[in-house]
């Protein structure tokens, strides 16, 4: 059974919200009633649609940018935006007194959030409850954002890389630095990204001059693809499957190419698009709280 909490320990853990919400980069909550006045008619749902409406090739008919829970009926009381609909972004979003969650990437660890072979998993169960108890509604926008033009996630990251000055004329995704060694390369993307480590294949000393950045998990044949047809000297990615574009770079160096690999991590490498996402909702929305809700990255390095 939940604490019933004192007046005091209430009035620490909503000034415990509000200071978090400072050191994320969220303007503090403001009181539900102002935000019911200045959208008395404005539902999740409501939202939902305005946002679809403002996408390229919308609506889809066969995506996975549905509702994965809640009643999106209900009046929204604020926006968190985040990579991933963790359990610790479930419980700032509730610190904050937002209802909706709008998540990048599943909810319930499957690309199409099916629950039905969770039913009696303790793990989903406990997530599950913990929604229902603050009544939040989670809406992945995975498909419409990464179909924006440009490209919504992307951006977002590629703003971080400042590499603007670099990028090839009609290729957003590819850039032509000064020649660079690539031990230079590793650490700027971890400072720009306060990534403690990263995985790298190929030659730490080889000078590179062109670059790749594939964000998300785009798939083995996806990146190999990418990595024949452009042909960068470094593929920066964020997920791989190992025995896949990991096994490529290392034989095509075998083969005598110049070729390096960066692996990022997933959240690492499209986290920031969800914070343009969330910036990009503040132009249009006026009177609904929007903030930026960090999953971060899930691994620590021992």
């Amino acid at each position: 059974m939940a604490q019933k909490k004192t007046p005091r320990r209430l009035f620490l853990s909503r000034s415990g919200a509000v200071l978090g919400s400072f050191a994320l980069g969220i303007p503090p909550t403001r009181p539900r009633s102002k935000v019911q006045e200045e959208n008395p008619q404005k539902t999740i749902r409501a939202v939902i649609d305005e946002i679809i409406l403002k996408m390229t090739g919308a609506p889809m008919m066969n995506t996975v940018d549905t509702v994965k829970i809640g009643d999106s009926e209900q009046p929204v009381t604020g926006i968190a935006c985040t990579c991933m609909a963790t359990c610790k972004v479930i419980q700032k979003t509730a610190e904050l007194g937002y209802n909706f969650i709008i998540t990048h990437e599943p909810t319930f660890f499957s690309h199409r959030d099916q629950t039905d072979w969770l039913a009696e998993n303790s793990v989903y169960q406990y997530k599950k409850a913990l929604l229902e108890e603050h009544n939040i509604v989670v809406w992945r926008c995975h498909d419409y954002i990464h179909h924006m033009q440009p490209d919504g996630i992307e951006t977002g990251v590629l703003e971080r890389f400042a590499w603007n000055e670099y990028q090839m004329p009609g290729k957003s995704n590819i850039f032509k630095l000064p020649y660079t060694p690539l031990t230079d390369i590793v650490a700027h993307i971890k400072s720009a990204f306060n990534i403690p480590c990263l995985r790298v294949v190929g030659d730490p000393h080889m000078t590179c001059q062109t670059v790749g950045i594939m964000v998300g998990a785009a798939g083995g044949r996806t990146q190999i693809a990418f990595a024949e047809h452009e042909q960068p000297d470094v593929l920066v990615c964020g997920e791989i499957n190992e025995w896949e574009t990991c096994e490529y770079i290392r034989d095509a160096i075998i083969a005598g190419q110049k070729k390096a690999l960066i692996v990022m991590g997933h959240v690492n490498s499209e986290e920031l698009g969800m914070k343009w996402m969330s910036d990009w909702l503040q132009t249009w929305l006026p009177g609904v709280p929007v903030g930026f809700v960090p999953a971060s990255d899930p691994f620590i390095y021992i």
